[in-house]
C-alpha cells in the first residue's frame, strides 16, 4: 500500500455539501471498552486473542462470522452486544469532535459499524450530541468495507456522495467511503498513517477548522486564518 498524503493535501480548496463521520476512533475514544468486551468474548469461547486483530471498523456480525461456527453465531452475537452495552467506562470524546459536530450541524452525519443502541450510548457517555442522520449497522444489509453505509448517509443527507467528505480512522471505513465515491480524511487515532489510504491524513479533528457557508463546506488547518470565502 502506498503511503497516504499527509495533511490536507489540497482538500482545503474543495467545497463539499456534507461531512460524514465514523464514530468509534474518529469522534469518540472507545478503544479500552471495545478491547475489554471483545477480549472477554474471545476468552469465553477459547478464541486466541491474536485472532481479533485486523477487524477494527468491521461490524460485529462479520467478526463473529469469521471466528465462530455457524451454529454458535446467534449466541455469539447476542453476547458481544450484551458485553459492549454494559461497558461504557473510559469512553471519551476525541479532540475536535464536539467542535466539528457543532460547526456542521445538520450538514453532517455519522455512519458507524455499531448498533444504534450502542452508538447512542457511547455518544452520550462521551458527552456528544449525535446529528439528525445516524446510520448504524441496523440500517444496512452490508456493513463496512461495503459502501452501503456511506451511500445511505449521503442519501439521507440529500447530497451526492461525490460531494461528501468522510472522516475515518479505519482501513475498512476508508475503503467503504472510497467505494461510495466520497473524499476521505483519515485520523491516526487507532491506525498508523502508512496503513490509511485516504485522500489526506491528520492526527485528530482538532487540527481542522470547518468553514460553513451557504455555498458549502470547506475544511482548513485549525491555525489558518479564514479567507472569508
Amino acid at each position: 500500500m502506498s503511503p497516504a498524503p499527509s495533511g490536507l493535501a489540497g482538500l482545503s480548496e474543495r467545497v463539499f455539501q456534507a461531512v460524514v463521520f465514523d464514530n468509534d476512533g474518529t469522534l469518540i475514544d472507545s478503544t479500552p471498552a471495545v478491547d475489554r468486551s471483545w477480549a472477554r468474548w474471545a476468552a469465553e469461547r477459547d478464541i486466541p486473542q491474536h485472532r481479533l486483530s485486523g477487524f477494527h471498523g468491521v461490524p460485529a456480525l462479520a467478526i463473529a462470522t469469521a471466528l465462530v461456527p455457524e451454529h454458535q453465531l446467534s449466541d455469539a452475537i447476542a453476547r458481544i452486544h450484551e458485553l459492549e452495552l454494559a461497558d461504557l467506562d473510559d469512553v471519551l470524546p476525541l479532540p475536535g469532535a464536539a467542535a466539528a459536530l457543532a460547526a456542521l450541524g445538520d450538514r453532517c452525519a455519522i455512519a458507524t459499524s455499531a448498533t444504534r443502541a450502542l452508538a447512542l450510548l457511547r455518544l452520550r457517555a462521551a458527552g456528544l450530541q449525535p446529528p439528525a442522520v445516524l446510520v448504524t449497522v441496523d440500517d444496512v444489509r452490508n456493513g463496512k468495507p461495503d459502501p452501503e453505509p456511506y451511500l445511505l448517509a449521503a442519501s439521507r443527507l440529500g447530497v451526492d456522495p461525490a460531494r461528501c467528505l468522510v472522516v475515518e480512522d479505519a482501513p475498512s471505513g476508508i475503503a467503504a467511503a472510497a467505494a461510495a465515491g466520497c473524499t476521505t480524511i483519515a485520523v491516526t487515532t487507532t491506525t498508523p498513517a502508512a496503513e490509511l489510504a485516504a485522500d489526506a491524513v491528520i492526527d485528530t479533528l482538532a487540527q481542522l477548522r470547518w468553514i460553513v457557508t451557504d455555498g458549502g463546506i470547506r475544511v482548513a488547518p485549525a491555525d489558518q486564518e479564514s479567507s472569508g470565502r
